[in-house]
C-alpha cells in the first residue's frame, strides 16, 4: 500500500449531541483535528475530511463539503471515494469523527497488514469486536460506495463481503468508543 490515504466522516449535525460533534473540544483540541492528526500519525500523508452540518474551517486537510450530509454518513462516504478516485491512493482508512479515542497505532497496524497482504479491506478489533478505523482496497471502493446508504457507510458491505475483510487486532493502541452525548466526553474512553 504506497499511498493510503485517510478519510475523516464529520458532516453529521450531532443530534443527540446538541450540535456537530466535529467542533467538539475534547482536551483543547476540536474532535475533526484529533482525527486527521491519528489518521496522519498512523500513515496517512493525504487526508480528506467531509463536512454538511457545520463548516469546518482552519482543518489541516482538504475539506470536502457534502450537500446531502442529512441524508447520513452513506452520502459522505460516497463523496470522500469520488474525490479519492481522481488520485492515486491505493486505500483509504475511513475513522470517524467521533471516536476520538482511536490512536494512530491502529491506522498503523491496518496500513502494514493491508501491505502484507493486498487484502480488500481492513477492520480494527477490540477484543475480537469489529470497530473503527476501517481499510478499504481501491478495487472495493465502487462496490462500498454502492452499498453506502442511509447512516450505513461501509458496514454494509463489510458483512456482506467477510471473506475479503482482514481483521486486524488493535488491542492496546486506544479505544474505539464513540461520542454520543456530552457526558461521553466526560466519562471518558471507558465509557
Amino acid at each position: 500500500m504506497d499511498a493510503v490515504a485517510g478519510v475523516v466522516l464529520a458532516a453529521g449535525a450531532g443530534t443527540r449531541f446538541g450540535g456537530p460533534k466535529a467542533l467538539v473540544r475534547l482536551d483543547g483540541e476540536r474532535l475533526v483535528d484529533r482525527a486527521v492528526a491519528t489518521l496522519r500519525a498512523g500513515g496517512c500523508p493525504e487526508v480528506v475530511t467531509v463536512q454538511g452540518a457545520a463548516e469546518l474551517p482552519d482543518v489541516d486537510a482538504t475539506v470536502l463539503h457534502n450537500p446531502d450530509w442529512a441524508t447520513g454518513m452513506g452520502s459522505s462516504l460516497r463523496v470522500a471515494l469520488a474525490h479519492l478516485s481522481a488520485g492515486d491512493a491505493t486505500a483509504a482508512i475511513v475513522l470517524l469523527v467521533d471516536t476520538p479515542w482511536v490512536g494512530s497505532g491502529a491506522v498503523a497496524r491496518l496500513v502494514r497488514a493491508a501491505a502484507r497482504t493486498g487484502c480488500a479491506a481492513a477492520q480494527a478489533t477490540y477484543g475480537g469486536v469489529p470497530g473503527h478505523p476501517v481499510l478499504l482496497a481501491r478495487g472495493s471502493w465502487d462496490d462500498v460506495a454502492a452499498a453506502a446508504m442511509g447512516d450505513t457507510g461501509a458496514r454494509a458491505w463489510l458483512r456482506a463481503h467477510r471473506d475479503l475483510v482482514l481483521d486486524v487486532p488493535c488491542d492496546g493502541t486506544g479505544q474505539p468508543h464513540d461520542v454520543d452525548r456530552p457526558a461521553d466526553l466526560d466519562a471518558g474512553p471507558g465509557a
